[in-house]
This record gives structure tokens, C-alpha cells and sequence, in this order.
């Protein structure tokens, strides 16, 4: 299917059993479960959808918090094209044998879990409620309910970070079967509890930069292929719901806090979970999805941006200056151009905004 016809539905699940210290996705007290409140004011906006998604996916806050049963409604509600890739976020400890079986009955065919660390001391530091041995039975649950597709976080350059703690993280993703594996920096968001109170230890940029880039080679050496800044899978499991954002495809997002591009135009839900489930919220405008979209989106994948085709579709072409920046960075190790098609390196990706600030 070409990635203009393609389509995908996000829902957002925003309730928590616990909020991480690093964590500013907005969320809600969800300890019981996710209401059947909430559930039937997702169904009532899809109702109003009548396109066929290509990929469902359910973000969160903590989608695991489903029941099977709720799953199973709301993937029956989107209406999926036949071979959809309908995916779902689970903490280690929120899921059961029975939960993920039921999810897989229900029709989800990649299950995501957020691992972060290995280390029990890095997740009782980040907040997260399940231990290395928590998560790593959560992964052989996932196996045994038959999951082909198994999806793990790692977190990078976190408090007094080592390689070493990255390779234990890598070996029990790798051990759990995981097919996909998402790797990215810490960041300190405002408004999180780390913002308020910065732990101690953090690498400098420079030495995170390097924890990243240790990360993209161990990832290849075990035979995940990076296709994005923080995303790496192993041939033919790359996530295709996230694609469709970095390609710039129609996606439609659904719960407060959700954000929807269709036909170039972005709207969000406001964060209000009780408007929401009331009926009395409205998506609010966010502006058109245009040229400088597209380049920042392009330039997060491996594939990279085909010159040609931005020009078609935006009429831009850089400029002398900026083909000669360009140059200069693929001198320098952190671009490549070959063709019509500019491509950063994993160095580049470390880089990207200061970069992007170039071309923009």
C-alpha cells in the first residue's frame, strides 16, 4: 500500500497506576482498571469514523489496564483492514498469562512493553513499579500467549549510567523475544517530578551522546536495524502505526490529549478526561502539517529525505549555503547525501536540531 493511502487510529488510555518521575504524557489515577465510561466514549467517537485503519494502536497512561473484553470491543469498533497491526502498551506488572492471552484472542499483534533498565535500583530511581525479574516473566507471558511481535523500551543515559547496564537491558529484551526494541535518551520534561527534583548522576551531553551511540552499534551487532533516531527492529517487524507519523500519513487520535493529522490538517483533544468521557470536550485546531513537517520527520528516518520529492510536494530546494552545510556535514560524519536522498548518521541523529535549525 503506498504511505499516502495508509491510515491509522490511535487511542489513548491515560490512566496510571503510578506516574514516573520523567514522565509528562498526561495521565489520570487509574488503579481499578480503565472505566467502561471511558470506554464507551471512545466508541462513540469512532462511530463517527467511517475509513478503515491500516494500523490501530493503544497509547498511554497504561493500555494493559483494558480488559481483554474492552480491547476486543474497541478493535471491533475501529474496523481494521484485514492484516492490521493493532498494537498495545503494557507495564511488566500490570499484565497476567490470562490478560495477554485475552489480548491476543481479542486481536492485538504487538504487544509494547515499557522495560527502561534491568538494573531494579535504575526503576526504583525512575519511578517504575516492576523489577528486571518482573518484566522478563512478563516477556516469557508474552511468548506463551503467542505474540510474534514483542516490542521493549530502553532508556539511555540515566543516573550513573554504564554500557554494562545498557547490555543487561539489551540481553533481557533479547531473551524475552523481542522483535522491535525502542532506545532513547532520558530527557528531563517540565512539570515532571525529575524537573522539580533532578536526580543525581546524569551524564554530561557529550557522554550520552556516546551511551546513544554504543546503543545504535550493539543494536546492529544483535541484528536490530535502526530505521529511526530511537527505533530498531529486526528485519520486516518495524513498527508501522509510528511510520505513518514519520512519513506523514493520515492518523486519527482519539482521547484527551490526542493529537490527529488528516488531509495536512493537525487537531488535538484538550487534556480533560472527565470532558471527554462527559461528551462535552471538542478537538481543537493545531494548524497545518507542511513542509517543515515533513523535513523534520524525514530526517528521524534511516531511509531518510528524498530531495525530489520534497520539492514536489512543497516546491522547496535548498539553497547554495545550505547544500554547502550539507556537505560539510556528510565531511564531518554526520550526513550522507547520495543522490537525490539526504540521510543523517547515527552521529547526525545526536545533532539533528542543531541541523534542522540549518535547513528550516
Amino acid at each position: 500500500m503506498p504511505h499516502s493511502d495508509r491510515y491509522g487510529i490511535y487511542l489513548h488510555i491515560p490512566y496510571c497506576r503510578g506516574k514516573c518521575r520523567y514522565c509528562d504524557f498526561y495521565s489520570a489515577p487509574g488503579a481499578r482498571g480503565v472505566p467502561d465510561a471511558y470506554v464507551q466514549a471512545l466508541l462513540r467517537e469512532l462511530a463517527r469514523s467511517t475509513r478503515r485503519p491500516d494500523t490501530v494502536y493503544f497509547g498511554g497512561g497504561t493500555p494493559a489496564l483494558l480488559t481483554p473484553d474492552q480491547v476486543g470491543v474497541l478493535i471491533r469498533a475501529a474496523d481494521p483492514l484485514p492484516g492490521a497491526e493493532i498494537t498495545l502498551e503494557a507495564n511488566p506488572d500490570v499484565v497476567t498469562p490470562e490478560s495477554l492471552a485475552g489480548f491476543a484472542a481479542a486481536g492485538v499483534t504487538r504487544i509494547s512493553f515499557g522495560v527502561q533498565s534491568a538494573d531494579d535500583r535504575q526503576l526504583r530511581r525512575l519511578g517504575r513499579t516492576h523489577t528486571a525479574a518482573g518484566a522478563a516473566r512478563a516477556l516469557a507471558w508474552a511468548q506463551q500467549a503467542g505474540f510474534a511481535e514483542i516490542c521493549g523500551d530502553i532508556m539511555l543515559a540515566l543516573p550513573y549510567y554504564s554500557n554494562a547496564e545498557f547490555d543487561a537491558t539489551l540481553a533481557l529484551l533479547q531473551q524475552g523475544g523481542c522483535t522491535h526494541i525502542s532506545a532513547y535518551l532520558l530527557k528531563i520534561e517540565p512539570g515532571t517530578a525529575f524537573a522539580k527534583h533532578p536526580p543525581e548522576g546524569l551524564p554530561d551531553p557529550d557522554a550520552a551522546a556516546d551511551f546513544y551511540l554504543y546503543a545504535v552499534r550493539r543494536l546492529a551487532e544483535e541484528g536490530y536495524r535502526q530505521y529511526e533516531i530511537s527505533n530498531f527492529a529486526r528485519p520486516g517487524h518495524e513498527g508501522r502505526h509510528n511510520l505513518l507519523y514519520w512519513n506523514c500519513c493520515d492518523y486519527l487520535g482519539i482521547g484527551p490529549a490526542a493529537h490527529s493529522c488528516l488531509n495536512g490538517v493537525r487537531r488535538f483533544w484538550p487534556d480533560d478526561t472527565a470532558a471527554f468521557v462527559a461528551g462535552t470536550a471538542e478537538e481543537q485546531p493545531e494548524g497545518d502539517c507542511g513542509a517543515e513537517d515533513f523535513l523534520i520527520m524525514q530526517l528521524r528516518l534511516t531511509s531518510g529525505l528524498d530531495l525530489a520529492e520534497y520539492r514536489r510536494r512543497y516546491g522547496i530546494t535548498f539553497n547554495p549555503d545550505q547544500m554547502a552545510f550539507l556537505r560539510r556535514c556528510e565531511q564531518n560524519g554526520y550526513a550522507r547525501l547520495e543522490g537525490q536522498t539526504l540521510r543523517l548518521t547515527p552521529a547526525g541523529m545526536v545533532v539533528q536540531n542543531a541541523i534542522l535549525s540549518e535547513l528550516i
